[in-house]
């Protein structure tokens, strides 16, 4: 299993990055909402040789205006990979299971030539989701032992932990198997 963390604007650019493989950067929620760590976080990754992935948290409604709003910010590499978080609103609404699939399906339409997952908690894949449509892959949050979250289906990355910072495992056997999945044909 490979590490990496994910971060945002709660989190510092000057992160570290050892014994990482790759770090998810949030780039946008909403369609009004860009973070403002977003180039310096992004840099700090990059330097460090690191995979690098971007995620958009999504707000119900408007699926193409966010989906454009997203990759719009997104910087846009060979091997990155582009992430929905789909989970409840501080207002606790959240977007349908249809309007999560329709923005990945956009996204991927928008940027063809890069990876489009899904991330969400395991109360969503199991209580909320009626479609297991995760695009590339599933990236799941379970806050148990890393690498062993409690679902059936088949993941690529796993948050299970966010103390202190999110923390992932992907799973891969290698950061060249990553990177190589990273970069479809």
């Amino acid at each position: 299993m490979l590490r990496g963390i994910d971060v945002s604007a709660y989190q510092s650019a000057s992160y570290s990055t050892d014994g990482l493989a790759f770090v998810f950067v949030k780039a946008t929620e909403g369609r009004t909402y860009v973070n403002p760590k977003l180039a310096a976080q992004t840099k700090r990754a990059r330097d460090a040789g690191l995979v690098v992935g971007f995620y958009h948290f999504l707000w119900p409604g408007n699926l193409a205006a966010q989906a454009e709003y997203f990759v719009s910010r997104a910087p846009e590499r060979a091997g990155d990979i582009l992430a929905v978080d789909w989970e409840a609103t501080g207002e606790g609404s959240f977007a349908s299971t249809a309007e999560k699939d329709a923005f990945l399906r956009k996204v991927k339409q928008l940027r063809p030539k890069q990876r489009v997952i899904l991330y969400c908690n395991r109360n969503f894949w199991l209580n909320v989701d009626d479609t297991s449509y995760a695009g590339d892959g599933l990236w799941i949050a379970d806050y148990v032992t890393a690498g062993r979250p409690r679902i059936k289906a088949a993941w690529r990355f796993h948050q299970f932990t966010d103390d202190p910072v999110d923390t992932n495992v992907a799973d891969f056997d290698s950061p060249a198997a990553l990177r190589a999945w990273a970069r479809p044909k």
